[in-house]
């Protein structure tokens, strides 16, 4: 009997074109810190991408009382090949009371701008906008003066009619614009010739139109997104990705180096050099992006406030 090859055994045997290199050394952090946050989203039982996804900062970021929360549990509908979040059927309950809990550990950190990101949740009638609506307004009644920013997934899927997917994915945009957030946040990852293996279940031309239709609906709130390097990209298709993203009017950028979570995810084709960080920060702001933040450690919601 033939052995199945699964995603795991695939990746697993490929291994990264370079070693880690010297200057990817993510911050620990104070351990008194750490462990306060980690603590509170034990004790609210909450999920934060920090952990999900395992980022590299989390120690920097737990060390000065931030975190990004991870709405509508911790199971994703997608199984993207970069990820580490944690993959399969999300359970059909949504808990009730979690805006309302992410509303009192952003009110006890004390936090003035918050970054509220999701599992995508296909399974949901409206994908799990109304997630990011309703923790918005938990946080907002407790903690009035707060910024907060949303880093949404792309609200496609479950219609095989095309025309009428892209007006429920507009609906569900709308939802969450409503709510005002000060930044609106959709991740396109990668360049154009790569998003079928790296991101299963979203494209780029959908991403694109997310983030144009949000602009269209809500001029007064600037758009974001962001790419990760050294999946095999060429700087061309890199600028390419950049120029489309000024194309319809993303403001603010973020680039960073891909790390591989696990044997089981994509390897590492390629450790850009941080003076390759600089060089594309000076691109972007060429190319008119408002807000840019590049370097191998970045990450989407990496010093968002500032």
């Amino acid at each position: 009997m033939a052995k199945k090859i699964t995603n795991q055994t695939k990746y697993s045997a490929l291994k990264p074109k370079e070693r880690l290199p010297e200057w990817i050394k993510p911050s620990i952090g104070k351990a008194s810190q750490l462990e306060r946050v980690q603590n509170l989203v034990k004790e609210y039982r909450l999920h934060t991408i920090c952990e999900e996804g395992r980022c590299p900062n989390r120690g920097e970021c737990y060390a000065s009382g931030t975190a990004t929360f991870l709405l509508g549990g911790s199971i994703c509908t997608r199984s993207c090949a970069f990820c580490q979040v944690e993959k399969g059927i999300a359970p059909t309950n949504i808990d009730p009371l979690e805006p309302e809990r992410v509303a009192r550990a952003v009110s006890y950190l004390n936090l003035q701008y918050v970054v509220l990101t999701s599992v995508a949740r296909d399974d949901l009638s409206d994908h799990g906008a109304s997630l990011f609506t309703k923790t918005i307004n938990a946080i907002r009644k407790l903690s009035p003066s707060i910024s907060i920013e949303v880093l949404t997934p792309d609200f496609w899927g479950g219609i095989i009619d095309k025309t009428k997917a892209t007006e429920k994915q507009r609906e569900r945009l709308t939802t969450v614009l409503k709510a005002r957030p000060v930044c609106f946040n959709h991740n396109i990852e990668t360049v154009k010739r790569l998003q079928k293996e790296v991101r299963r279940g979203a494209t780029y031309k959908r991403s694109l139109d997310l983030l144009r239709a949000a602009q269209e609906i809500d001029k007064s709130i600037p758009t974001k997104s962001g790419l990760m390097l050294g999946l095999g990209e060429e700087r061309e298709e890199v600028i390419q990705a950049l120029m489309d993203l000024r194309s319809v009017n993303c403001q603010q950028i973020t680039i960073g180096q891909y790390l591989r979570p696990s044997l089981s995810h994509l390897p590492v084709m390629k450790y850009w050099h941080p003076d390759e960080f600089d060089d594309l920060k000076k691109l972007c702001l060429k190319l008119g992006f408002s807000k840019v933040n590049s370097g191998p450690l970045v990450r989407s919601s990496y010093h968002a406030d500032q």
